[in-house]
C-alpha cells in the first residue's frame, strides 16, 4: 500500500467515525430531552425507562436522521455528477432542471387543489400526493431531457436546455402562485423550506431504493467519468460511447435528485459544495475513492445542518433550507480562500 492509499483509508476512516458519532448526536437531541445512554439502549434494542423515549426515537428521531443521510449522500453524489459531466465547479445537482419540475409537480397539487373540492382537496394534501406529484413532475422533466440528450452531442448546450427548463418551470409556479390564496401559497412555501421529517418508514424505504439505484449506477460509471474529467473527446478516444454514458448520468441524477426533492423539498447548498470539500479532503479526482467520500461527507453535513435546525430541546425547527447555506457556504468561502484554488 503506498502513501497515498494509506492516507486516504485514515481520511475515510474517520469520516465513517464522524458519521457514527453525527448520526448518534442527531437522534440523541431533540425538543424531549432523552440521555444519550437511553438513546444507545433504544438503538440496540434494550428496555427504556421511559416507553415514550423509544416511540419518540424509532418513529420520529430515528427515520429523520436516516432520511438526511440519504438526502445529504444522494444531493452530494447528483452534485459531483453534474460538475464531472459540465466540467464546471459551480454546476449543481438542479442544473438540468429536474428540482423545478418537482416544484412545478408540488405547485399544481398545492395551488390547484381547490380544483378538486373540499373532498379531494383534503386528500390531495396528504404528504403522499404531494410526493407522488413532485415525482411525477421531476421524472417529466427528466424524460424530456433524456429525449433531448439524443439530440445534443454538446454537453454545454444540454446544459442551456436544462437552465430553460428550470426556467419555464419556475415561471409556471410564479403563475400559478399569483391566482392562489393565502393559505395555499403558505403551504407551497413551507414545502419549498425542506423537511426531514415528514416520511413514514414506507417512504423512506422508497426513496432508499432511489438512492441505491442511484449509487449503483454511479459506482458503475466511475471509470467512464474520469474519462470525462479530461474532455469528451478524450473520453470517445478511449472507445467510451460518450452519448450513452451522457444519458446514463443524467439518469442517476434524475433518480437521486428528483426522488429527494419530492420527499424531502428543494435542499439548496450541498450538492454544489460537497463535492468540492471533499476533493480538498481527500486529495482525488479518482471517482472510484470520491463516490464513496462524498456519500459519506454529505451525510455528514445534512446530518450537521439538520441537527442545528431542529435547534435542541426547544420546539421550534428551522428551515433546513436556510440552514444548509448559512452553515455552509461560509465553509467553502474559508477554504477557497484558505487554498486559493478550487481542485477540479
Amino acid at each position: 500500500m503506498n502513501s497515498f492509499s494509506a492516507t486516504y483509508s485514515v481520511k475515510f476512516s474517520l469520516l465513517l467515525l464522524l458519521l457514527a458519532a453525527v448520526f448518534f448526536l442527531n437522534i440523541g437531541l431533540g425538543s424531549v430531552a432523552i440521555p444519550f445512554g437511553e438513546t444507545f439502549k433504544s438503538l440496540i434494542g434494550s428496555e427504556l425507562q421511559n416507553e415514550n423515549w423509544g416511540y419518540i426515537i424509532r418513529n420520529y428521531r430515528l427515520p429523520k436522521s436516516l432520511t438526511a443521510i440519504l438526502v445529504g449522500a444522494g444531493l452530494s453524489l447528483s452534485g459531483l455528477l453534474m460538475q464531472t459531466l459540465f466540467r464546471n465547479p459551480l454546476a449543481g445537482p438542479f442544473v438540468l432542471g429536474i428540482s423545478s419540475g418537482a416544484s412545478l409537480g408540488a405547485a399544481l397539487l398545492i395551488l390547484g387543489a381547490a380544483l378538486l373540492g373540499p373532498v379531494g382537496a383534503t386528500l390531495a394534501l396528504s404528504d403522499a400526493s404531494i410526493a407522488v406529484a413532485s415525482s411525477l413532475g421531476s421524472f417529466l422533466v427528466l424524460l424530456v431531457v433524456l429525449l433531448v440528450s439524443v439530440r445534443l452531442k454538446d454537453a454545454m448546450a444540454l446544459l442551456i436546455v436544462g437552465l430553460m427548463f428550470g426556467s419555464i418551470t419556475a415561471a409556471l409556479v410564479t403563475v400559478l402562485s399569483y391566482f392562489s390564496s393565502a393559505e395555499q401559497l403558505q403551504q407551497f412555501i413551507f414545502w419549498s423550506f425542506g423537511s426531514m421529517g415528514n416520511l413514514s418508514w414506507s417512504q423512506l424505504g422508497i426513496l432508499g431504493l432511489m438512492c441505491l439505484s442511484g449509487i449503483l449506477l454511479s459506482l458503475a460509471l466511475s471509470k467512464a467519468l474520469n474519462a470525462f474529467l479530461l474532455g469528451e473527446k478524450y473520453a470517445h478516444s478511449l472507445g467510451i460511447s460518450v452519448s450513452r454514458v451522457r444519458r446514463w448520468i443524467i439518469l442517476a441524477t434524475g433518480i437521486l435528485a428528483g426522488g429527494i426533492t419530492a420527499f424531502a423539498g428543494p435542499i439548496a447548498f450541498i450538492g454544489l459544495a460537497v463535492p468540492h470539500l471533499t476533493r480538498q479532503l481527500l486529495g482525488t479526482s479518482d471517482h472510484r475513492l470520491l463516490i464513496p467520500g462524498v456519500l459519506v461527507y454529505g451525510a455528514i453535513l445534512m446530518l450537521v445542518c439538520d441537527t442545528v435546525a431542529q435547534l435542541p430541546f426547544s420546539s421550534y425547527v428551522l428551515p433546513i433550507n436556510a440552514i444548509t447555506s448559512i452553515v455552509g457556504a461560509p465553509v467553502v468561502i474559508w477554504l477557497l480562500l484558505r487554498k486559493n484554488r478550487m481542485i477540479f
